[in-house]
C-alpha cells in the first residue's frame, strides 16, 4: 500500500509494480464471469469476443484512472474493467446461475493471490537473501521489484476479491444476496444498481470502505503468507 509520506519515485515504483497483477486481476475476474456463463448456457461474451486475455476489449478507462489514483493516494486500491456481458435467459435455473457467475470473479481473484503467494514462497527458496533482514548480501533491483511485485499481486487480488463480494449492486456479492431472496424482493434490491457506483464512491472517499475490507484483507494476506511459506518452512 501507498502513504501520504511515499516520495515520488517511491511511488512510481509501487505503480509499476502493481500494474501487471492489478491488470491481470481484473482481466481474470471477468473472463472467469464470461466462462462460468458459458459454462451454464450463455454464450454472449464467447461471441462478443471477451474470453481473452487481452487487455484491451476488457480495459475500463475510468475504472483504470480509479486504480492508479487509489494507489498512489494510499488506503484501499480500488478499479475495474468492463464488465462481461450476461444474458441470463440462457440459463436454466436464472437466480442461481447469476450467482454461481458472480461467485467467479471473486473466486478466481482469490486463487491468483494464492498463486502469487506460492511465487512468493518459491522466491524464498530461490533468493533467500532477499527476504534475510541481516543478511550481508543485497538484494538485486530485479530481486527486489519480482518481490515487490508479487506481495502487491496478493494485495490487489484480495482487494478485488473482497471488494467484490460486497451486497451492493451491481457488484458479484448483490447476486448471492439476490439468490436467497424471495422474486419481488430480489427486483426490488436490484434496482439500487442504479445507484451503485455512487455509493461505492462515498464509501471509498468517506474512508468506509477501506475500514470494513481492510482487516479482511490484512487477515487474508497473512493467512496467504503462514500457508504457502509453510510449504518451504
Amino acid at each position: 500500500m501507498f502513504s501520504l509520506d511515499m516520495d515520488f519515485s517511491q511511488a512510481v515504483r509501487l505503480l509499476t509494480a502493481s500494474l501487471v497483477p492489478m491488470l491481470l486481476g481484473m482481466i481474470v475476474h471477468e473472463v472467469a464471469h464470461g466462462l462460468a456463463a458459458r459454462r451454464l448456457g450463455d454464450p454472449t461474451a464467447h461471441m462478443m469476443g471477451r474470453l481473452t486475455l487481452n487487455p484491451v476489449p476488457h480495459i475500463d478507462p475510468l475504472g483504470l484512472f480509479c486504480f492508479v489514483i487509489t494507489s498512489i493516494a494510499g488506503g484501499f486500491i480500488f478499479g475495474w474493467a468492463k464488465p462481461v456481458p450476461v444474458n441470463p435467459r440462457y440459463f436454466r435455473k436464472p437466480a442461481r446461475d447469476m450467482m454461481l457467475v458472480g461467485l467467479a470473479g471473486p473466486c478466481s481473484n482469490f486463487l491468483q493471490a494464492l498463486l502469487y503467494g506460492l511465487i512468493v514462497a518459491g522466491l524464498v527458496v530461490v533468493w533467500p537473501e532477499a527476504f534475510a533482514r541481516l543478511s550481508p548480501v543485497q538484494p538485486s533491483a530485479t530481486q527486489q521489484f519480482l518481490v515487490l511485485m508479487c506481495t502487491q499481486g496478493i494485495v490487489i487480488n484480495l482487494c478485488l476479491a473482497w471488494f467484490n463480494l460486497l451486497p451492493l449492486p451491481p457488484l458479484d456479492g448483490s447476486r448471492v444476496v439476490a439468490y436467497f431472496l424471495p422474486m419481488r424482493l430480489a427486483l426490488s434490491y436490484a434496482r439500487l444498481e442504479r445507484y451503485g457506483f455512487v455509493i461505492l464512491l462515498v464509501l471509498l472517499f468517506s474512508g468506509v470502505l477501506g475500514r470494513v475490507l481492510g482487516p479482511l484483507v490484512d487477515m487474508s494476506f497473512r493467512q496467504i503468507l503462514h500457508l504457502t511459506l509453510s510449504l518451504v518452512a
